[in-house]
């Protein structure tokens, strides 16, 4: 297969900000998203700019270290989010952040969303985990969200929102689709009773299947 060209990949990365918006996972200027580019470079969404309006020559190329390469605006002010994530694992294409109504509920409580449904082990590997609170925007913050992505598709920000990874645009706004429905239906659930978990066996059987997806 040709390889995919820097420009495909951030006119893919405006569509997804756009469909992110769509869908109801973040609204007005909230929330972010970057695309691992070539030569160890990341496309990313500018800061507070509607997504309804943005183009491809508002994103902003980045080198790892965080030095703007491209671009005439400010990168997002969560840049350092992204670029932990991308230095620190090689198979993450992409990364997205929003504040999802209802997987924020569980961040602003601290609260893991369980692994209860076939396909979230498939997609997202397993229960999503809160990362310590860090201060928004911080390295700090970058460096704990980061510890909690290699093995998982997903993390909850305490008292923030959520960041999701794929490989490419695409896979990351499967991936915070997904985790926004369970949350909801797990927050709903729970209204009517103990939520009943998955048997070990069947954990047991999708738990390489993810491992895989992302080696791929």
């Amino acid at each position: 297969m040709p390889a995919v060209s820097d420009d495909d990949l951030k006119q893919r990365l405006l569509a997804t900000s756009k469909e992110l918006l769509a869908r109801g996972l973040t609204e007005a200027t909230a929330g972010n998203l970057s695309v691992r580019l070539s030569g160890d470079r990341v496309a990313m969404t500018p800061s507070s700019l509607a997504y309804e309006s943005m183009t491809v020559e508002d994103l902003v190329v980045l080198g790892l270290d965080g030095t703007v390469l491209e671009g005439e605006r400010a990168p997002t002010s969560e840049k350092s989010l992204h670029l932990a994530c991308m230095r620190d694992h090689e198979d993450i294409g992409a990364a997205i952040h929003c504040h999802a109504m209802f997987a924020t509920m569980f961040a602003v409580t601290h609260q893991p969303i369980p692994c209860v449904i076939e396909e979230f082990d498939i997609y997202v590997g397993g229960d999503v985990p809160v990362a310590d609170y860090r201060m928004t925007g911080s390295d700090e913050l970058g460096e704990e969200v980061a510890r909690h992505v290699g093995e998982r598709g997903a993390v909850l920000m305490a008292n923030h929102g959520l960041l999701t990874v794929g490989k490419d645009p695409e896979q990351a706004l499967k991936v915070a689709s997904l985790v926004e429905r369970t949350a909801q239906v797990i927050w709903g659930a729970r209204a009517l009773g103990d939520l009943v978990p998955l048997p070990d066996s069947t954990r047991e059987r999708f738990a390489p299947i993810y491992k895989l997806m992302r080696q791929r």
